[in-house]
């Protein structure tokens, strides 16, 4: 069954709004990042057609394939995966934000690559928010290093932070709540640290179940994909 992608893009942005709503915030402090992991080149074209901008995928041979397909320029692309050194090189000429900075190591080689091409890449740093081994992201002590780091580079800017919540079913998610606010919390104990380059405006938190507690705990970005394309097809 094909999946009407505008029509999805469309209750999506009315949940948005409805939970803006409720925690008195505007629609349009927040960005919606259509994830298309594992979806067809022509799901994300059907999506952008139908006014979105912001496209997340989760590995980086899959963002590189999908950036070199479909050079539209007013798309943002996200890497908002697991990263690794040696694929920084491939993302760096159209990628526009990596959520998922963990270590100084990372924010090195952005740095050596995008300074060759003169461009400025905007990223988040991950912290494990859950305590779930499984998942990434540093420790909210690891921080200041981080951002002390980011301070001296010039073609990498640090916008805030992102975080992945427990999964759970849709009738539990309140439990994650605890997990949102820490990340909130991380966030403005670490306003001091805010330079030039390097500012913590930006909450990437809130996926297709738990999106509308992560909006009243403060997010400013949420990354949803099943809510929009549909099922993956593993």
């Amino acid at each position: 069954m094909s999946e009407n992608i505008c029509q999805n893009l469309s209750d999506l942005n009315d949940r948005i709004t409805k939970a803006c709503n409720q925690a008195g915030r505007s629609p349009d402090e927040i960005t919606l990042v259509a994830v298309s992991k594992m979806k067809p080149l022509e799901n994300i074209k059907e999506a952008f057609g139908c006014g979105q901008i912001h496209f997340g995928e989760n590995r980086a041979k899959e963002l590189q394939d999908k950036m070199e397909a479909y050079e539209e320029d007013k798309i943002q692309w996200h890497m908002v995966g697991n990263l690794q050194t040696n694929k920084i090189k491939y993302m760096v000429e159209r990628v526009n934000w990596i959520h998922s900075i963990e270590k100084p190591k990372y924010l090195r080689e952005i740095e050596k690559r995008a300074s060759r091409i003169d461009r400025t890449i905007n990223t988040l740093v991950q912290i494990n928010i859950s305590g779930e081994d499984q998942k990434s992201g540093c420790k909210e002590e690891d921080l200041e290093e981080i951002l002390t780091y980011a301070r001296e580079l010039d073609h990498v800017r640090i916008r805030g932070l992102m975080g992945m919540a427990t999964f759970v079913d849709p009738d539990e998610v309140e439990k994650v709540r605890p997990q949102f606010k820490k990340l909130r919390t991380i966030r403005d104990n670490h306003r001091k640290f805010e330079a030039d380059n390097v500012q913590l405006d930006e909450l990437s938190m809130g996926m297709t179940n738990d999106m509308e507690i992560a909006i009243e705990e403060g997010s400013t970005m949420v990354r949803v994909g099943r809510a929009i394309f549909g099922e993956r097809n593993y």
